[in-house]
């Protein structure tokens, strides 16, 4: 334990930091000393934190104040904002929500709000607002993530869960010790490997990885890039074809099949369904072998590659490393399932250093080896609407009302949506096809956001309530996904009149007659004691020590004991699969699944399967042949803090970076600083050139986080001049059992930019009315 000494405490997804203050701002932020490899990230918001995008008192646009709800909605983006008072803002907030209960029903208001706002227990925004939500009678709710949609929805098919294999991966330790073929689709991308969600006090990552290569472990990064695996591991390079991950398992696995490599007894003993899976990988039920032939065709790689990689895989222990981006591409559920169905004819499951991980450095605890907290969270009470959206489809909510959509095995209704209240997060960050999300923005009659600063979301609504950062509260830093719990402190005071969101919904509850329902009589200090009283007796109850709440917050942090065993994926499984069956139909793992192939998907049957993107068309047809690969950005968490001094750093003239092999550039005469325009039928941006060559021929690359800014926001389909690529992908679910998003399935083609360039003005506040009459 260590004592309450030196410089406050504050964390974040990007980590812990010692934080100095002077003359009452955040003037530097350092890497805790039990972090081995901070990230830079954290530091991007000190020049910001008092800058001029913050928002400094509630604002409604004006077309909506002055002629009520659903009016001129296509000036969302253009109308400027007049300042009001927090009274008249919760006013009209607990008017508009009451008349929409009353009128339509809480079904037509969505409360998705996807992303990530803050690592504080309490102050969690989507936590805040759903519960609230809940107090009024519920809400629409979105399910599953961006990150791994198709897979949430479609591993426990397979395994029984998909949350429970995520966070108990083979730990870096035992890959270490017994691993001696790493075989990681789409990398070990460490750039992802700073975030946490819920936070994080020691980035692991790259260390581990180091000495994974020190002690001998063959690399292998199957990737369109270069740079997702890091250079000091010596890996070989795979550059498949984009989205053929499945391919080249099919490929794999007919080699192992042929040439008797298989574990026969694995398949038997702990497998359900091989034999119904047999007869497509031989070709014998569609007249398509899937053999090393035809995969290296699909895959664009030589059939050594592939036959090479085959036996390697069956001689050594072998650990199958899937990326979470591989499963937001057309048919996003196959990748996964095929490499479950790959690893099981190996047959390492469940031994030290084999089988296969799901998505190592995808964030900082993959493979991480500590024990588990069972944290309690702030309590969302029950949401008494059943309506939901997988959350993906939020622009065919909006377009799509009384029509139906099928998720996972069941038909469902889009409700019409009458209000969209968001918090923590930005749809104009993640989702896809921009052009098509701002054409159904202008559905609702009223949008609400509750943002510190003036990003894509909040020029887009009506009514904006200015909310705290984390260094403008007290909170907790508590997950299960990390051994370090830290007493995050309130380092300044909230900006202008910006209040936390717990305060906000309280304020609003109290219009409404429901603030005793919202806040239990307790104040943000006995919320956080609660859940840190609540987690204590939960941890005592799993033999887990922690000390008492006012001890730690006055020694500021501890640790949690570290587990006595490495953490082993399916291990008891291994050992007994009858005593320790899988949540499957059959105890096993499902190779092939009876209740998907019920489903009747033409688009997800009942065993993994090879299916052609939707997009290729456009490849054969020579319109777009460039595939472009929208990742995770290194110099931000999405796109938070894109405004920053630290994330701008990357940019090329104030654009997004896009890397482009060197063959792709001589042919469009393009050399570094260059802007360009990415294009397809669906948009348009520009970007700065990059040519680099470890991005493979006919692949560009392009981080997501831009903000959106679009160069006359009053035209639809107008350019992105900031360098957003989801302007160019491609709004359609991954199938109908898992519908999440397929960015990474886009083609598109580049030209040099030789117009005069428009300014940026993402980064540039509204235009801001104030008068007295409006704070009335």
């Amino acid at each position: 334990m260590a004592s309450a000494k030196g410089l406050p405490l504050t964390s974040s997804h990007w980590g812990t930091y010692r934080a100095k203050v002077e003359n009452g701002k955040v003037s530097e932020l350092t890497g805790w000393e039990h972090d081995k490899d901070p990230s830079p990230i954290a530091p991007g918001i000190l020049d910001i934190q008092h800058g001029p995008t913050r928002i400094s008192a509630p604002m409604i646009r004006k077309s909506w104040l002055e002629d009520g709800p659903g009016s001129n909605n296509h000036l969302r983006g253009v109308d400027p904002f007049v300042e009001v008072s927090w009274d008249k803002a919760e006013r009209l907030v607990a008017d508009e929500l009451n008349r929409v209960c009353k009128n339509f029903g809480n079904s037509s208001i969505f409360g998705g709000s996807y992303g990530w706002a803050s690592a504080g227990r309490f102050h969690h925004a989507q936590s805040q607002l759903h519960r609230f939500l809940n107090c009024i009678g519920g809400y629409t709710r979105s399910k599953f993530t961006y990150s791994f949609a198709a897979a949430e929805a479609m591993i426990p098919h397979v395994l029984g869960s998909y949350r429970a294999y995520l966070d108990t991966c083979t730990s870096w330790d035992l890959i270490k010790e017994h691993t001696k073929l790493f075989v990681c689709f789409g990398g070990v991308p460490l750039k992802n490997g700073q975030i946490c969600q819920g936070g994080t006090g020691n980035h692991y990552q790259k260390e581990s990885l180091i000495k994974a290569g020190n002690a001998g472990i063959e690399f292998v990064n199957i990737s369109p890039l270069k740079s997702d695996l890091l250079d000091e591991v010596n890996g070989q390079w795979v550059a498949a074809r984009p989205n053929t991950d499945t391919a080249l398992m099919l490929g794999v696995a007919h080699t192992l099949h042929v040439e008797n490599l298989s574990d026969k007894d694995f398949l038997n003993k702990y497998t359900e369904g091989f034999d119904v899976f047999l007869p497509y990988l031989m070709g014998t039920s569609d007249g398509v072998e899937k053999s090393a032939e035809w995969a290296a065709k699909i895959c664009d790689i030589s059939v050594n590659e592939i036959k090479d990689l085959a036996r390697r895989m069956a001689s050594k222990r072998t650990m199958i490393s899937v990326s979470w981006s591989l499963t937001r591409q057309d048919h996003g559920e196959q990748p996964f399932w095929m490499a479950i169905m790959l690893a099981s004819m190996i047959g390492q499951i469940g031994l030290p250093g084999g089988g296969f991980g799901f998505g190592y450095s995808a964030t900082n605890h993959i493979g991480g080896q500590f024990t588990i907290l069972p944290g309690a969270a702030f309590p969302q009470a029950k949401n008494e609407i059943e309506n939901f959206i997988p959350v993906a489809r939020i622009t065919d909510l909006l377009l799509k009302a009384g029509e139906h959509f099928d998720f996972d095995g069941t038909s469902y209704e889009y409700p019409d949506t009458k209000i969209v209240y968001w918090a923590g997060g930005n749809p104009f960050h993640h989702h896809q096809d921009l052009n098509r999300l701002v054409k159904a923005w202008k559905k609702p009659d009223t949008i609400i956001s509750n943002d510190w600063c003036w990003n894509s979301l909040a020029k887009r609504s009506d009514i904006v309530l200015p909310c705290t950062t984390p260094l403008e509260r007290d909170d907790i830093m508590m997950t299960p996904r990390d051994p370090y719990v830290v007493s995050m402190s309130k380092l300044v005071d909230p900006y202008g009149k910006a209040k936390n969101d717990y305060e906000i919904f309280k304020n609003i509850a109290r219009v409404m007659d429901v603030e005793e329902k919202f806040t239990k009589g307790r104040s943000e200090e006995e919320w956080q004691k609660w859940i840190y009283e609540q987690t204590s007796e939960r941890a005592a109850a799993a033999n887990i020590d922690v000390p008492s709440y006012e001890k730690f917050r006055e020694e500021r942090w501890f640790k949690i004991k570290d587990p006595s065993e490495p953490t082993l994926m399916l291990k008891d499984f291994r050992k007994d699969p009858i005593q320790n069956p899988l949540n499957t139909p059959s105890g096993k793992i499902e190779i092939y699944s009876k209740t998907v192939e019920n489903f009747g998907y033409a688009d997800c049957p009942g065993h993994p399967m090879w299916i052609e993107p939707c997009e290729w068309l456009g490849l054969k047809d020579k319109a777009y042949p460039l595939h472009l690969i929208s990742n995770q950005p290194k110099n931000k968490l999405h796109s938070q803090m894109d405004h920053g001094k630290y994330s701008k750093s990357f940019k090329i003239k104030d654009r997004e970076p896009v890397e482009i092999n060197p063959i792709d550039a001589t042919q469009r005469n393009l050399k570094n600083g260059d802007i360009v325009k990415l294009f397809n039928d669906r948009g348009a941006c520009l970007a700065g050139v990059k040519v680099d060559e470890k991005v493979m021929p006919g692949v560009v690359q392009i981080s997501t986080g831009a903000w959106y800014d679009p160069e006359n926001p009053q035209e639809p389909g107008s350019i992105c001049k900031h360098g957003n690529p989801n302007v160019l992908t491609v709004d359609k679910g991954t199938s109908k059992l898992g519908q999440g998003p397929i960015a990474h399935s886009c083609l598109i083609e580049v030209e040099k930019y030789t117009n005069k360039l428009p300014k940026i003005t993402a980064h540039e506040p509204p235009e801001i009315i104030r008068t007295d009459a409006s704070l009335s």
